[in-house]
């Protein structure tokens, strides 16, 4: 502020005072007009002159709630060394074992010991885990023999998509034949993976689409044999996207950057739609669409998925962050479609992975941990979805029974 000295009203004697400091610029008032002013008009309207110079120069750098609201800064802490401790206090509740056996539908255990594993299934009520192999020829049928001889009845076992002759004559027939090995060997069904419409490229060179009519055969047969085909087509939408400060999976990325499809030369929309043309083409064939069809993030567009196609079932794995974030729109979804989602994980097994999934299904429970690997998913929590034990019952059990050809 400026201060100028002008003629002011003193207020107990109300004579007008040459020389007294003003706080405040008041040149735009002449002096001789104070003169002939009546001393308490005076007195009021250079008061009212100073405050609105005061409050136009001097609000909006002093006014506490001013700085309060607009108080920025900058740290020095680590993102990766963050972690905040919530203040909240709600309910909790543990749910060490579920309300109803549960069918693990998807996992990989081909590095773990079959009997560690059911030491865990045993104290967490998993009834059976659907192994997903990621192995190929002699070893995958090796795979099937290993867990179906620990335990018959427990483990069932997915074959994986064998592509490493892909680019020499006769590949697409021979895929037909192992699928049919597989499945004479005890395979419940045969996984393709990200890796179709992303970077396989045929024999010409040429980029495999997952909507290939070449894989046609195989899909015809899978329906022959009465065995599902599993897709892992895509990723979650920020996967496509720069691994910037922007990114809300930012972390996961940092930690897995082989991860990022940013610049595939097929979009997400793509290759969901190329793979969407596949369930439309088979409507014999049973088609397992895995991590809620690859688009938690949009419901709406699932729940279309299973309105149109009927052969087509959803797993969970690895997707209760992205389920629970929206808990009003993830609970409709699990009432409105509750015969066509399998309950999977997709995480290495272990007590407390199995029980923060029964409590996000099982309780009404708030702003709590999700499962989730090392590199997590993303900075947020999760909400449970209290489904009605008719839903639980679908979800953990009675819809991989039935098309795994299981008793329910």
């Amino acid at each position: 502020m400026l201060e100028a000295t002008l003629a002011v009203l003193c207020p107990r004697c109300q004579q007008v005072e040459q020389g007294a400091p003003l706080l405040g610029t008041f040149f735009d008032v002449p002096r001789a007009a104070i003169g002939v002013m009546r001393p308490f008009d005076a007195y009021r309207g250079l008061r009212r002159r100073q405050l609105e110079i005061t409050m136009s120069e001097d609000a909006p750098r002093k006014d506490a709630f001013i700085q309060m609201v607009t108080a920025k800064a900058a740290v020095d802490l680590r993102l990766s060394d963050y972690h905040p401790r919530s203040m909240l206090v709600v309910p909790e509740h543990e749910v060490r074992r579920p309300k109803f056996p549960v069918i693990d539908y998807h996992n990989h255990l081909d590095a773990q010991d079959p009997g560690s594993v059911l030491r865990i299934m045993d104290e967490c009520g998993i009834e059976m885990i659907v192994n997903i192999t990621m192995r190929v020829g002699r070893e995958a049928l090796d795979m099937v023999s290993k867990y179906h001889t620990a335990a018959p009845g427990r483990f069932a076992t997915y074959g994986w998509m064998d592509w490493s002759d892909l680019q020499s004559p006769g590949f697409f027939l021979r895929a037909v034949d192992r699928l049919e090995d597989l499945v004479e060997h005890g395979a419940c069904g045969l996984k393709l993976w990200k890796d179709l419409g992303t970077s396989l490229s045929d024999g010409d060179g040429k980029l495999l689409r997952v909507d290939d009519e070449r894989l046609a055969p195989l899909f015809e047969k899978a329906a022959e044999l009465g065995v599902p085909i599993m897709f892992h087509t895509a990723d979650p939408d920020a996967f496509f996207l720069p691994i910037d400060r922007e990114n809300e999976r930012y972390e996961e990325l940092a930690a897995h950057p082989e991860w990022s499809f940013h610049g595939s030369h097929f979009s997400k929309q793509e290759l969901l739609g190329q793979r969407d043309r596949v369930f439309a083409r088979h409507p014999k064939t049973t088609f397992v669409a895995a991590h809620v069809a690859e688009h938690p993030e949009n419901l709406e567009y699932v729940g279309c998925l299973l309105e149109t196609y009927p052969n087509v079932l959803v797993d969970i794995g690895a997707r209760c962050a992205e389920l629970g974030r929206q808990p009003y729109t993830a609970r409709n979804f699990f009432l409105k479609y509750s015969d066509r989602i399998l309950f999977g994980t997709d995480l290495v097994p272990e007590s407390e992975m199995y029980r923060l999934h029964f409590r996000f299904l099982e309780t009404e429970d708030q702003y709590f941990e999700y499962p989730s690997h090392a590199s997590r998913q993303g900075r947020w929590s999760i909400y449970g979805l209290f489904l009605p034990d008719e839903v639980l019952c679908r979800v953990y059990r009675d819809n991989a029974s039935r098309i795994l050809n299981r008793p329910r």
